[in-house]
């Protein structure tokens, strides 16, 4: 997930940004978080500066999202199916396992280079319910109640498409969407959906949060959004 560009950074917001990451060289892992809720919200790419910057950015489009847990967590696959499916924490982990080590992209210009993901493929739970014939895409939602993404049925059966459970060889962090997200792996990460909750078959592709504000529905590295970054590998 991204954040809009051009919004002004004032001289202020600058120097708090550098005098934050000076305290984050003296007070290491302590202010890391604090760090973070800065270069979360900066797309002017000065973030860059801070000890710690070129890894991930943590972002979410709701003021707060509700944690989840293996008492309460849900994923459902609905729509245009031959069966309503709803699957709890246990039942995705029990199922198949599939590892990627990849690069991640995001569309506002960072990359982390070779992050491990695990889960299960999509197209494992889509064969699950039974795709009715109708159905051409793929549409999920999030339990943070806003953010929501689009994949065609084509692209959803890929064999680098994951409902992910764990990344960097741990479980899936709330903060970076779990404990199931969604991981595409050849597109920009807005596509990889954090805080997943719903699989929803529907007749055509209905465009993502994002995407109501410009960015493009295929969302390839490389071949979308007017860059031309290298393709994830």
């Amino acid at each position: 997930m991204s954040e809009n560009s051009g919004t002004p950074v004032g001289r202020r917001v600058v120097l708090g940004m550098l005098g934050l990451g000076a305290a984050a060289v003296a007070a290491g892992p302590y202010l890391q978080r604090a760090v973070d809720s800065v270069t979360s919200k900066d797309p002017t790419g000065l973030s860059d500066l801070l000890p710690g910057g070129g890894g991930f950015r943590y972002y979410s489009v709701v003021g707060s999202v509700p944690e989840r847990g293996p008492e309460d967590y849900t994923l459902t696959v609905n729509g245009l199916v031959d069966r309503a499916v709803t699957f709890r924490l246990a039942d995705l982990q029990a199922m198949e396992q599939t590892r990627i080590v990849h690069d991640v992209q995001c569309v506002t210009g960072w990359r982390v280079a070779g992050v491990p993901f695990e889960g299960v493929r999509l197209s494992a739970l889509l064969d699950a319910a039974g795709v009715q014939p109708a159905a051409t895409a793929v549409r999920f939602g999030c339990f943070d109640g806003s953010y929501s993404e689009s994949l065609t049925l084509d692209q959803a059966r890929r064999d680098d498409v994951l409902v992910a459970l764990r990344m960097e060889d741990r479980p899936v962090s709330h903060e970076h969407g779990g404990p199931v997200r969604l991981y595409v792996a050849p597109m920009y990460f807005y596509k990889s959906a954090k805080w997943l909750d719903t699989v929803t078959l529907t007749p055509s592709v209905q465009r993502g949060y994002w995407e109501h504000y410009g960015y493009d529905v295929d969302a390839w590295v490389g071949r979308s959004n007017g860059r031309d970054d290298a393709p994830t590998g």
